[in-house]
């Protein structure tokens, strides 16, 4: 069985958008879903997250208010819309699933999705 990855991603100059997808890896409509980035030679940091229901969601302070996430339930995809791109938004940028809504910690997510390269430039 192959799973898609996320989708979207590619190269934009600084205050440029991008909307990335991410497709759910099976039946996870009562998981909690969130974006994270990792940037070369940097740890893996959380973006944003949207709770099961899609009624919810929350940001990283570096993105808040540039960043929107949302949620087709009846695609079990996530997006993550991306505006007023910044030279440190460049990352390998990917999805992944959890119970715990509220958490930003990589730790209590799980059934990764294989992110893409989101470049930046200035």
């Amino acid at each position: 069985q192959v799973r898609l990855g996320v989708s979207g991603g590619g190269l934009v100059q600084a205050g440029g958008s991008l909307r990335l997808s991410c497709p759910a890896p099976g039946r996870s409509f009562r998981h909690a879903r969130g974006w994270f980035r990792q940037a070369p030679g940097k740890e893996r940091e959380f973006v944003a997250a949207i709770s099961a229901n899609g009624e919810d969601s929350h940001f990283a302070d570096s993105v808040k208010g540039r960043f929107a996430i949302s949620s087709d339930d009846s695609t079990n995809t996530v997006y993550l819309q991306m505006n007023d791109l910044k030279p440190e938004d460049t990352g390998v940028y990917s999805c992944a699933f959890t119970h715990l809504y509220g958490s930003t910690w990589s730790g209590d997510f799980g059934s990764w999705v294989q992110g893409t390269q989101v470049t930046v430039s200035s």
